[in-house]
């Protein structure tokens, strides 16, 4: 298990976030993200860079990229924020079925958008990130 991909919608405010934790936690892996709908060339969304660095992480070079079928292809593991991502990668990349993931899965818990709500919906969208890289990390281990 070296590469992990997080997927959200815009690529701009969620899995940016689940990335950089991903990445703190696996420096030796290789953790990307990118989206569904994804705003291509777009930086993290001013508000996910503000709770991210007040929590100690750094979206400051991020760029938004599209997921794409080579991308599903070169990854071991791709964890998204809600079941419907899950459903909508399955459709387009059928391969990808048994490596896709809800992030928090295991608390059966879909990650709210926060995208272009109050900088309180990025904070609890940040802690249930928190909470679903927290219980991913000991099978990430597990599993090599």
């Amino acid at each position: 298990m070296q590469n992990i991909l997080v997927v959200c919608v815009g690529n701009i405010c969620r899995s940016p976030i689940a990335e950089a934790m991903l990445a703190r936690e696996f420096p030796e892996k290789k953790v990307w993200s990118a989206g569904l709908g994804a705003l291509v060339g777009d930086p993290a969304d001013p508000l996910s860079v503000e709770v991210a660095a007040a929590n100690g992480l750094d979206l400051s070079k991020h760029r938004a990229q599209q997921v794409a079928s080579w991308m599903c292809q070169n990854t071991d593991l791709i964890l998204v924020m809600e079941q419907g991502h899950k459903a909508e990668l399955e459709q387009r990349y059928p391969l990808v079925r048994g490596k896709v993931f809800r992030l928090g899965e295991l608390q059966r818990l879909d990650i709210a958008d926060p995208h272009k709500q109050p900088k309180a919906a990025f904070e609890a969208a940040f802690a249930d990130i928190a909470l679903g890289v927290a219980a991913w990390v000991p099978r990430i281990h597990q599993l090599g």
